[in-house]
This record gives C-alpha cells, sequence and structure tokens, in this order.
C-alpha cells in the first residue's frame, strides 16, 4: 500500500516556513483544540473522563472565589508569538481581555495563570515544550495537573515564574486540596471528582 500525497489524501501540505497563528484562526476544518507549537498543528486526541472531569472540577473551582479584575475560560487558544497558539485546559486571564462571546483567542500578556491537564499524548508538550513557552511570554502562574494512583485524584503541581531566572520554579504539589492564595484565595476540594 503507498501512501497518497497529502493534497489527495484531504490534507494540506504545510508552508514550507511551517504555519502561523494566522493560519491557526482562519483554516477551515480544523478539529477542535487544534493548537500550533513552533509553527506545527498539533492536533488532540479524544479525551479520557478524568481529563474534562478535573477541568471541571478546577473551573468551577477557580469561578468561585474570582476577582472582578480576573476571568476563568477554558480551552480558548492564547498567542504566544506568530508560531506558537497553545490552548490550556484552563486560563485565567486579566478581565480587560475578554472582549466578547465572539472572541476566540486571548493574548499571551493577558494570561495570569495557565493551566494543564496532562493526557498520555500530551505529557511532553506540557511539561516540557508549554513550560518553557508559558515562561518565556511572562505567564506568572502554571499549574500542571495529572492523576494519582491508586485513587485516581488530580494532584496539582504549582509553579511560579521567577523574576530573576526567567524560568518556573515549583511551589508545591497539592493532593486532596488545592489551597493557595496566589494569584488570588483559591480553595478546590480535589477529591470532589468523585461526584463528577
Amino acid at each position: 500500500m503507498t501512501a497518497q500525497p497529502a493534497e489527495q489524501s484531504g490534507w494540506r501540505m504545510p508552508p514550507l516556513d511551517g504555519y502561523t497563528i494566522d493560519d491557526l484562526l482562519t483554516l477551515p476544518d480544523l478539529p477542535p483544540h487544534t493548537e500550533l507549537i513552533d509553527g506545527s498543528l498539533v492536533l488532540v486526541s479524544p479525551q479520557r473522563y478524568f481529563h474534562f472531569a478535573t477541568i471541571d472540577l478546577l473551573v468551577a473551582g477557580l469561578r468561585s472565589t474570582v476577582p472582578s479584575h480576573l476571568k476563568v475560560a477554558r480551552e480558548m487558544t492564547v498567542v504566544l508569538d506568530r508560531r506558537n497558539g497553545p490552548e490550556p485546559d484552563i486560563s485565567v486571564i486579566k478581565a480587560a481581555a475578554r472582549k466578547g462571546l465572539r472572541q476566540t483567542y486571548f493574548e499571551g500578556k493577558d494570561v495570569v495563570l495557565a493551566v494543564e491537564v496532562i493526557s498520555p499524548e500530551s505529557e511532553a508538550r506540557d511539561r516540557l515544550t508549554k513550560t518553557h513557552k508559558y515562561a518565556a511570554a511572562g505567564i506568572t502562574y502554571y499549574w500542571l495537573v495529572e492523576m494519582t494512583e491508586p485513587d485516581q485524584y488530580p494532584a496539582v503541581e504549582i509553579f511560579e515564574l521567577s523574576e530573576a531566572t526567567g524560568t518556573y520554579r515549583s511551589i508545591g504539589t497539592y493532593r486532596d486540596r488545592v489551597k493557595v492564595d496566589k494569584p488570588y484565595p483559591i480553595d478546590i476540594d480535589l477529591t470532589a471528582i468523585d461526584n463528577l
């Protein structure tokens, strides 16, 4: 069996210099949650129940105490630069960055916290690639969330951007409950995932 050229199989050949954020935002028929990383389109695998239930749990918890100068958004593209438009599972943004219901992306400079729930297919991107890109964009807080064994509750590792180094440093891993005061007072019972 021989492979068909990309145009015959329905897929476009990527541009010589890679895709740009303009392509990500305007190409028709891209699958939901497609990301742009270093000029390449990244298609996301189907989600596990843990993934979307964890997002729901964290969004509800983050929104329950969010101050009026911030907003909580889920699964929106964040434009970091011309060749990078990841889609964090959750973003806490400056309220002024919300322009309306037809909005399709936020600028990296407007994101205060990015949250990624790790899936097997996204682990390297979430732990390595996005960690560096979010830090370079100046996003102050980054949460990496993964399933613990054997209870299968979310564990949240929280990173804060160091102004001195421009890189993230871990400020703790939270199991059972996230209780922090930055970027605002947050208290989320992670075991409540059992109720979702």
